[in-house]
C-alpha cells in the first residue's frame, strides 16, 4: 500500500518526537561525583537532620576561588546574586522538628535549605531559607529567608571530603559544623527541650500512656524537676495517688507529691504526706526519708523515721547505725552511743561498721 509523503513526515515525526522524549527521560542511575549525605542529632525528643552533597577538595584552592567570597552571579537561573549552596548538587537542606533556635535566634519547625555568604575576614553569614527544593542557589531569593545568623570560622587540619558533623553535644543544644579544607564554620542549635517536653507529655496523657499509673507519676516527677507548672504537675501526681481506675496510692508517688508541696511553700500538707509515704516505704526508702529531713534540720521527724525503721527491721546493723547517727546529730549522746554499740554487735557489712565505729571515736568511745 503506497503512503502519501506528507503522511511519511507524519510518522517520522512522531518517531523523532517518542525517541527525543524517552532521550529526555531517559538518564541513567550513575555514581555521583560529590556523593550524597545526611548527618542527624537528637536533642531532647528533637531530631535534626542536615542532608548534603559532598564534594572533594582534589588540591584545588577553596576560599575565594572555588567558593567565591561574598555574594555572586552564578550565570544561570533567576538570582542576580546568590550564597554558596553549603555542599555540592542540590540545595543543602536542615530539618528540625520542632521550634529551636540558632545562634541565639528564634526558627520555626521545618525543612529549610542551607546556604552560606563566605567572607574573607572569617566571619560567615548562614542562611536558612524557605525554598529547600531548588536545585543548589541558583534560584535564591532572599524573600525565602526564615533566619540568617552571622558566625565566626575556625581554622582546622586539612579536611579532604566537605563533611557536616554535630561535635559540641548536651542536654538542651548541638554545635552543627560545616568542615572542609582548612575552615570549620560552626553553629550553635539550641532546642527548648523540657517545654517541648511537657508539651508532649499532656498529649501522650491523652492516648494510651494515659491508661498507666506510671505515667502519671513520671509526668508530675519531670514537671517538677524541669520547671514545669507546679500546680499541673500536683494534678498529675493526684492522679496517680486516687480518684482514677489505675490510681494507686504507693512510696514513690507520695513521696513525689511532698516535694511538690515543699516547692509550692506549703511545708506543712508535705511533711504530713511525707509520713503518710513512711508507713509505705521500705528499710532503705524510709532510711532515706530520716536523712532528708535530718539535713532539713527536721530533728524531731527525722528521729521518728529512724526509730519506726529500727523497730520494722530491728535485726539490721544499718538501722542502728542511722540512729545512733541521728542521735548524735542531734546531740544526745547516750543514745547515739547505745545504737552504735547495737550495730557492731549485728556483725555489720564494712562499710557500716567502719562508719559507726568512727562515730563513737568522735564520741570518745574506744573500740
Amino acid at each position: 500500500m503506497k503512503t502519501s509523503n506528507s503522511t511519511n513526515f507524519f510518522l517520522f515525526l512522531t518517531l523523532f518526537c517518542f525517541i527525543l522524549g524517552n532521550e529526555a527521560k531517559a538518564q541513567l542511575n550513575l555514581p555521583r561525583g560529590s556523593q550524597k549525605a545526611s548527618v542527624s542529632q537528637t536533642v531532647g525528643l528533637t531530631n535534626i537532620t542536615i542532608s548534603y552533597s559532598r564534594p572533594s577538595v582534589k588540591e584545588r584552592e577553596l576560599w575565594g576561588e572555588l567558593v567565591p567570597y561574598g555574594m555572586n552571579n552564578l550565570g544561570f537561573g533567576t538570582a542576580k546574586e546568590s550564597p554558596w549552596r553549603a555542599g555540592a548538587d542540590e540545595c543543602t537542606t536542615i530539618k528540625f522538628t520542632d521550634d529551636i533556635s540558632v545562634e541565639g535566634k528564634n526558627l520555626k519547625a521545618g525543612i529549610y535549605g542551607l546556604f552560606m555568604v563566605i567572607h574573607e575576614n572569617n566571619t560567615v553569614d548562614i542562611i536558612f531559607s524557605n525554598n529547600s527544593t531548588a536545585w543548589g542557589s541558583y534560584f535564591y531569593n532572599p524573600e525565602d529567608n526564615a533566619l540568617k545568623v552571622t558566625v565566626k570560622s575556625n581554622e582546622i587540619p586539612s579536611v579532604e571530603l566537605l563533611t557536616y558533623s554535630f561535635n559540641k553535644v548536651d542536654a538542651t543544644s548541638a554545635t552543627a559544623s560545616l568542615e572542609w579544607g582548612e575552615k570549620e564554620i560552626p553553629f550553635k542549635i539550641e532546642v527548648p527541650v523540657s517545654k517541648i517536653t511537657l508539651d508532649n507529655i499532656k498529649n501522650e496523657l491523652q492516648g494510651s500512656a494515659g491508661f498507666s499509673n506510671a505515667s502519671w507519676t513520671q509526668a508530675a516527677q519531670y514537671a517538677l524537676n524541669n520547671n514545669g507548672d507546679l500546680t499541673e504537675a500536683l494534678n498529675w501526681i493526684n492522679s496517680s495517688i486516687e480518684g482514677r481506675f489505675f490510681s494507686q496510692k504507693n512510696y514513690n508517688n507520695l513521696f513525689i507529691k511532698s516535694q511538690i508541696l515543699t516547692k509550692m511553700g506549703n511545708n506543712k500538707e508535705a511533711f504530713s504526706v511525707l509520713e503518710e509515704a513512711s508507713l509505705l516505704a521500705n528499710m532503705v526508702q524510709l532510711n532515706a526519708l530520716g536523712y532528708q529531713m535530718l539535713n532539713q534540720k527536721e530533728n524531731d521527724l527525722a528521729l521518728k523515721f529512724f526509730i519506726m525503721n529500727v523497730k520494722n527491721n530491728p535485726k539490721d546493723p544499718n538501722v542502728y547505725d542511722s540512729l545512733g547517727e541521728c542521735y548524735k546529730t542531734i546531740g544526745d549522746k547516750k543514745n547515739a552511743i547505745k545504737n552504735l554499740k547495737k550495730s557492731l554487735t549485728l556483725n555489720p557489712p564494712p562499710n557500716v561498721k567502719a562508719n559507726s565505729e568512727n562515730l563513737l571515736a568522735e564520741l570518745g568511745v574506744k573500740i
